[in-house]
């Protein structure tokens, strides 16, 4: 099998775990070319998400991928092994299938995935690591999944992380009217929290941001102010709520920082939503009084709770991806038997040459067509057998038997008559 996926997500891998195997934006290209250049395997594509980092490659051995992805991140040889799942061919073309469907997300039916899979397989395609065989496999996972969330009710049964965040803070606060929400950060995830908590009416809105132009266009769709995120020290005291999501390689809040916010707070709550993976906030800060902090692995055990998935839509879900997932098989199958077709084609031309000249040197030497033209099937016929009889005429029993069967098929031959009828 040459096609494979290596990698681990939210149901084999804890949240300390998938943050230190996560691929930043700026380190993918550069890995890519790495796996690909280094002639670990031929194809690659890295799907790198706060729930999942996975290794879709052709031509490889997954034990040196495994190995690579421990390396790569500068961890002990076998430190993942206990989280890696490794797929094989048929496995890895349904998986890559039922991912960017939504079907293996932590929220069922969520559409994010779909677009982070088509932005990995950019980068794939600008770092020269995409060919023929990844390159057809995610055209038909784009496929697939524009089919399954138009034709199942799968996108219905989303109850997003974001909504979950929102579910939470009502918990923490008797109106979320009165309380000042902070979002750090200015990307999807960080537009899509937004939107939920400002359906809320907060107090007040502020997009702390690592450049200003950026934070500033999402703070003026939110109707919201705009900060730098060197800010963040000194503003932090005035804000009840805090959503985070960046692409900081190092956590921004630190317990330390919080206990001074707590303090200056006078002891009034602190809710925190950290959807950053790795983590925007030390993990520590969660065991501080009056700081209730939620990691992306809190918000899903409560989407879970709640969510009553649509088992119709599942089930119809599944059966289009197999359907499909057997044809991609039958395509990739089909390839392998290219080189041999290819051989096949040119030893037969090179005899048809041989005997085309033949052929002219007969007629330019006078011979009557008639017999040129017997001459020509003569001799292309006795090549053509030459092969299969001495196969035949050298084999052992057992060897024979299997070619006669073989022969009786390619060439739809009758069965030869029992000796005496």
């Amino acid at each position: 099998m040459s096609l494979h996926t290596v990698g681990l997500n939210h149901t084999t891998a804890p949240l300390e775990v998938r943050e230190r195997v996560t691929f930043g934006p700026d380190a993918l290209a550069d890995a890519l070319r790495d796996i690909t250049g280094a002639r670990t395997v031929k194809e690659a594509a890295i799907l790198s998400t706060c729930n999942r980092t996975e290794v879709y490659f052709h031509g490889g051995e997954p034990t040196r991928v495994a190995h690579w992805l421990e390396d790569v991140h500068g961890l002990k040889s076998d430190t993942l092994r206990p989280h890696l799942y490794t797929l094989g061919q048929d496995q890895a073309v349904t998986h890559a299938f039922r991912v960017a469907a939504g079907l293996d997300s932590m929220v069922l039916g969520e559409p994010q995935i779909l677009g982070q899979m088509k932005q990995a397989v950019r980068t794939a395609e600008s770092a020269g690591s995409l060919g023929l065989v990844l390159n057809r496999l995610f055209q038909r996972t784009f496929a697939v999944a524009k089919d399954v969330r138009s034709q199942t009710d799968i996108g219905s049964a989303s109850i997003s992380m974001a909504a979950a965040a929102v579910k939470l803070a009502e918990r923490i606060f008797p109106s979320i009217a009165d309380q000042r929400l902070l979002l750090i950060g200015a990307g999807e995830m960080i537009e899509l929290a937004a939107n939920h908590f400002v359906a809320k009416h907060p107090k007040s809105v502020t997009v702390a941001n690592r450049t200003l132009e950026r934070g500033q266009s999402l703070a003026d769709r939110l109707g919201a102010e705009a900060i730098l995120l060197n800010e963040l020290a000194e503003r932090l005291p005035q804000f009840d709520m805090i959503v985070t999501c960046t692409a900081s390689t190092l956590p921004i809040l630190g317990k330390g920082l919080l206990e001074r916010v707590i303090k200056a707070r006078r002891h009034a709550p602190v809710f925190i939503v950290d959807l950053a993976v790795p983590r925007d906030v030390e993990p520590e800060a969660g065991a501080l009084d009056d700081v209730f902090l939620y990691s992306v692995d809190d918000l899903s055990a409560i989407v879970k709770d709640n969510l009553q998935i649509r088992r119709e839509a599942v089930t119809q879900a599944e059966a289009m991806i197999a359907e499909q997932t057997g044809h991609f098989l039958r395509w990739l199958e089909g390839r392998t038997v290219v080189p041999t077709i290819h051989a096949l084609s040119g030893h037969v031309d090179e005899m048809r040459e041989i005997e085309l000249e033949r052929a002219r040197r007969m007629l330019a030497n006078g011979t009557p067509p008639d017999r040129v033209l017997d001459a020509l099937a003569r001799g292309l016929a006795n090549k053509f057998l030459h092969a299969p009889l001495s196969a035949l005429n050298t084999a052992g029993d057992a060897e024979r038997a299997e070619l006669i069967a073989l022969f009786q098929r390619v060439y739809r031959l009758h069965e030869p008559p029992v000796d005496g009828h």
